[in-house]
């Protein structure tokens, strides 16, 4: 007499990625997970593959990743697949510090953050 199996977190027809320790603030992270938004998987990963931010190299490896996992895991057709959702959260912040003038301690913060990707498979309208 087993365990039951862990339910799934994400629908039938979706699959998910998750990204953690991303060395960027979760600000900054945001827009790039704006751009992905609700396109067909296609057009996201082109538009990432052309961004100017640097954190859309990992956002793109993010997206390839949820990809893979619905095509694999979860037996979803790729060309069907859309951005269901992308959002960022905080994750732990890195302390440093500067000497400043007259003794003082200037405080430099060095955020981090995460995002997970969900996507899911939408019938085509005819």
């Amino acid at each position: 007499m087993g365990k039951d199996k862990n339910p799934r977190r994400v629908a039938d027809n979706e699959a998910m990625a998750k990204l953690r320790m991303l060395r960027t603030s979760p600000q900054k992270l945001n827009l790039v997970a704006g751009l992905i938004r609700g396109k067909k998987v296609d057009k996201a990963l082109a538009d990432l593959t052309f961004s100017k931010k640097r954190i859309a190299v990992d956002v793109k490896k993010c997206l390839q990743s949820a990809i893979a996992n619905a095509e694999n895991n979860h037996n979803l057709d790729v060309d069907e697949l859309i951005v269901a959702e992308a959002y960022v959260g905080k994750n732990l912040t890195m302390k440093r510090g500067r000497p400043r003038a007259r003794g003082r301690f200037g405080r430099i913060i060095k955020p981090f953050a995460e995002i997970t990707i969900k996507v899911r498979q939408v019938e085509e309208q005819a």
